[in-house]
């Protein structure tokens, strides 16, 4: 007869070969009829909210990695956080204005046609490219699983958002804090338009740098007993471009400086620099010594242009580099111009907006800046002032989009004050106050805002929110007013803020509108629009409390950690200036994404991986796992051999869960489930070691640590179910009866484990976790109405406190230390061929007293069934020392179940059987 048909195989139609390039889309298919994500809201009506604002991502391309990487932390996140009971709504939003797609749209139509194209055209040729940007964008990341109000999101160029905006520059200006003002700016040359911190990037680059000696003609103070020497103070500079605009040299009032011979002149320099530059500069005698201080009021001369060059004191002057005594242009950077306004100097910048000297350097009229350092160092030299020059390695800023180096230039732009109504300090004291993850964010992003200069909120662009001000026609003074940007408001949530440009001037004005200099009526519009990144701070009003009611707070602002001086930066600002408050309780921020070797991600270097391809390749889950595995609070690596272990990581949780599914085939929870008291005892232990693995998991997605999840699933699954759980029960599983308690004991374990595991892999392998719950045996009334049909509409697993049993987990520790010793006793006799399955011995074990008393209270039967092997001899050993020692087994061995039993043969009807597989054969008939 052959026995197989009698055993208790698994048996599930849950395929063993995800498939889930395929299946995958099925299911997205399949949530969106069902109505998923608006039911999963609908459940949690009336419960505590969780709300993760969404950072916009740039609506200029397809994803990348980084974004995957975003968009799946948001998700686990706000998926945990649901099935931990809260109401979670997720509504995705896209930065839709700037200069990027502005770029691409005069890429496509040409620069010469942008110029001569009305400015309301080329906004619509933007609007448009926004537009499908954000459509494609939307369906890669709802293909990652992402749930969430894809019908409905938020778009920076929204009329409703647009007019909001409007509103909250009417709040800043009614709080007094924005005003207009020629101040140095970071200055991209290449596109015309002055730059926020965060759309700059420091690479390498190569400087002339240039020691100019600039002459003293009237010697006074400290220098005055040499007057009848040949002086200059000596100055160091990496721009020498800048040179032009000179109108000071900074000393620090602190730091003693030296008089130093340098063949026919004697040079000022820092003291404590004089050996490190004796080189350098050919130095020699020290002359005299005095405090900065003391020079303050000298003047020296302009090594060419027939200016002075003012002595001046300032804090920022360190002796780093150079020589101490600082070449000052107060139109071309910012510590220049702070120390140049408390001097009462010129703001003097006398470069044009493509980047070219303007007629007021004639010798270099038209040409580009850094084009003309290496004539200026030409030019210092010829007049005999040139001490040194070489190049200079140094990080500079460029441009993030045209990759040039950029510049430092005064300009008019409105700026908001950091100082009016302390802003600035008021803002280091929310920094204070929110939770930053990981905690370092919280210094990084408040030695920014710290050090920061005034907000400049102006561009020179013609896609974005326009600047709402006014140009007096009759005195040339701008004017704006909260009145002016409200009036902007109404007309940008009927049309939209084209109105700003396609209306006439006169409908732009709210009623009595005049310049506040003159009294005039007459006025042009202001053609600069907002910086972008004040368009994506302030969504916390247009997106959030317009949802949620005013002062609403987000729970989590959550991107990469360059948002510290992006969006975490300018909502922090925008919010604080208007509601004296941060709009977030948390900000979490993860790293960049890097390949196997850790380098940036670059088409020349070949190297880069595309979500597109994963999910083609593997799947999303996939991604997501990889995700969940790495530590995102530092740089991520992704490659093909990474994403091949996580894939096989995922096998391991797939075939747990296949495994448990068979073995439920004939299980009904209601029916079949045994009380906690009346399961077999292996059964108590890995309701134990569940409930250690559901404990440690809600308490690592309660603290973000995701890569926790990930380790501790593959322990579970990897050692307690598969090491130990699978293999130990199979045989009670397979060849006991049908409904004998003691199947019915592993079985209500094993539901358990199913229903556990499958909710707390849900946020990350959602997919998969969903596909487990829909083919899980249920409770009556589960799922009749499609209700409870997903894992989605259940709750974060809180496993019974009767199942964390201390005594227990002692005892098997040591009851799993024993088997190890017999484990490897039977793992040498497979390998010196003595045996083949473990089945075929008998283990004798010799234990001390303390651990014979222990495996006895299992019996021979219990440890014949832990060891997996025919039978077990227990013996009291004489000594301290415990022995195993590996025997021919008794009897014969049954053809049904394979242990060597001394009662196979014993019945007439079944002599292949042993007792116990011979019960079950006749039970079942």
């Amino acid at each position: 007869m052959d026995y197989k048909d009698t055993l208790n195989l698994p048996r599930t139609d849950f395929p063993m070969r995800a498939k889930l390039p395929q299946r995958e889309p099925e299911m997205l298919a399949a949530w969106e009829k069902e109505g998923l994500y608006a039911r999963m809201q609908a459940a949690r009506e009336g419960a505590e909210r969780f709300l993760l604002h969404d950072g916009p991502p740039y609506a200029n391309g397809n994803i990348h990695i980084g974004h995957a990487l975003n968009k799946i932390l948001k998700d686990i996140i706000l998926k945990y956080k649901h099935l931990a009971g809260y109401q979670t709504p997720y509504r995705p939003g896209w930065d839709c204005h700037g200069l990027p797609i502005e770029l691409e749209v005069e890429k496509k139509i040409g620069r010469k046609a942008k110029a001569e194209m009305d400015i309301v055209e080329v906004r619509r040729l933007c609007r448009d490219y926004a537009d499908r940007f954000v459509e494609t964008q939307s369906a890669e990341f709802q293909r990652l699983g992402v749930f969430g109000e894809w019908e409905r999101p938020y778009l920076t160029k929204d009329f409703s958002y647009e007019a909001q905006e409007a509103r909250e520059l009417a709040r800043m200006i009614a709080g007094g804090g924005l005003y207009r003002s020629r101040k140095p700016v970071l200055w991209c040359a290449s596109c015309a338009t002055a730059l926020a911190e965060a759309e700059v990037d420091y690479d390498d680059h190569t400087s002339t740098s240039v020691y100019v000696a600039f002459p003293v003609e009237r010697a006074e103070g400290p220098l005055a007993e040499f007057s009848d020497r040949a002086l200059a103070v000596a100055i160091w500079t990496t721009t020498p471009w800048t040179l032009p605009a000179n109108l000071a040299i900074a000393l620090n009032a602190h730091y003693q400086y030296a008089l130093v011979e340098a063949g026919e002149r004697a040079l000022v320099v820092a003291a404590e620099m004089v050996d490190g530059l004796r080189d350098k500069l050919g130095l020699g005698e020290t002359l005299t010594t005095f405090s900065g201080a003391e020079l303050e009021g000298s003047v020296a001369r302009h090594p060419w242009i027939d200016r002075d060059s003012r002595i001046i004191l300032a804090e920022h002057v360190t002796l780093e580099a150079g020589t101490g005594c600082v070449h000052t242009a107060p139109g071309h950077g910012h510590e220049d111009f702070v120390v140049g306004t408390e001097y009462g100097l010129d703001i003097y910048a006398p470069v044009d907006g493509a980047g070219r000297f303007t007629s007021a350097v004639p010798e270099y009229e038209g040409r580009y800046v850094f084009d003309c350092d290496a004539d200026i160092a030409a030019q210092l030299d010829s007049l005999g002032v040139l001490l040194a020059s070489e190049n200079y390695d140094h990080s500079y800023p460029h441009c993030w989009r045209c990759k040039r180096p950029i510049i430092f230039r005064a300009t008019e732009q409105w700026f908001v004050s950091m100082e009016v109504n302390d802003l600035r300090r008021h803002a280091l004291e929310e920094i204070a106050r929110v939770r930053w993850i990981p905690q370092w964010g919280r210094e990084r992003i408040h030695g920014m805002v710290a050090s920061r200069p005034d907000w400049c909120l102006s561009r020179q662009r013609a896609w974005g929110v326009p600047m709402i001000a006014m140009h007096c026609t009759g005195c040339g003074s701008v004017e704006s007013s909260p009145e002016l940007a409200m009036r902007a408001a109404e007309l940008f949530e009927k049309d939209g803020s084209d109105a700003w440009f396609a209306s006439e001037v006169a409908e732009l004005l709210p009623d009595g509108f005049k310049c506040g200099v003159c009294g005039g009526r007459d006025f042009e519009r202001e053609t600069d629009i907002l910086d972008v990144w004040f368009d994506s701070g302030v969504s916390f009003a247009a997106v959030v409390e317009a949802d949620f009611g005013p002062d609403t707070l987000s729970d989590l602002y959550l991107e990469g950690s360059d948002q510290h001086r992006g969006w975490f930066h300018s909502a922090l600002l925008a919010s604080t200036a208007t509601r004296q408050r941060a709009p977030y309780a948390a900000v979490l921020t993860h790293g960049f994404v890097l390949d196997s070797d850790g380098r940036k991600m670059s088409k020349m270097l070949g190297n880069v991986i595309v979500p597109q391809r994963i999910i083609e390749q593997l799947g999303a889950d996939i991604l997501r796992l990889w995700v969940a595995a790495e530590d995102y609070r530092d740089d991520l690596r992704i490659s093909d051999e990474i994403l091949k272990r996580l894939a096989d990581s995922y096998r391991r949780v797939r075939n747990s869960a296949r495994n448990l599914l068979g073995n439920l085939s004939d299980f009904d929870p209601d029916e079949h489930a045994l009380a906690y008291d009346e399961l077999e005892e292996l059964d108590r232990w890995v309701l134990l070691r569940l409930h250690d693995f559901a404990s440690r998991c809600r308490q690592a997605y309660e603290a973000y640590e995701f890569h926790v999840v990930y380790h501790a699933l593959n322990n579970f699954c990897g050692v307690d179910l598969s090491a130990l759980y699978f293999d130990i029960t199979k045989d009670r599983l397979y060849c006991s009866g049908r409904d004998s308690k003691e199947r019915r004991s592993a079985q209500t374990a094993m539901y358990e484990i199913l229903t556990v595991l499958t909710r707390i892999v849900a946020p990350v392998l959602c997919f998969t976790a969903d596909e487990i719950w829909r083919a899980m045996p249920r409770r009556a009334g589960e799922g009749e109405d499609g209700a409870g049909a997903s894992v989605f509409f259940s709750d974060f697993p809180s496993p019974s406190e009767r199942w964390q049993d201390d005594a227990l987990a002692a005892r098997w520790q040591r009851i799993w230390e024993i088997r190890a010793v017999a484990t490897r006793a039977l793992e040498d006799k497979r390998t010196s061929g003595d045996i083949g399955h473990s089945l075929a011995a008998r283990v004798v074990v010799s234990a001390p007293q303390a651990d014979h008393a222990l495996l006895e209270s299992l019996d021979a039967g219990g440890l014949a069934e832990i060891f997996i092997v025919s039978q077990v001899e227990l013996r009291l050993a004489e000594g301290d020392d415990l022995e195993v020692e590996i025997m021919t087994p008794l009897g014969a061995k049954c053809a049904r179940c394979w242990n060597y039993v001394e009662t196979v043969g014993a019945a007439a009807d079944h002599p292949e059987l042993c007792a116990r597989c011979h019960a079950v054969v006749v039970a079942s008939g």
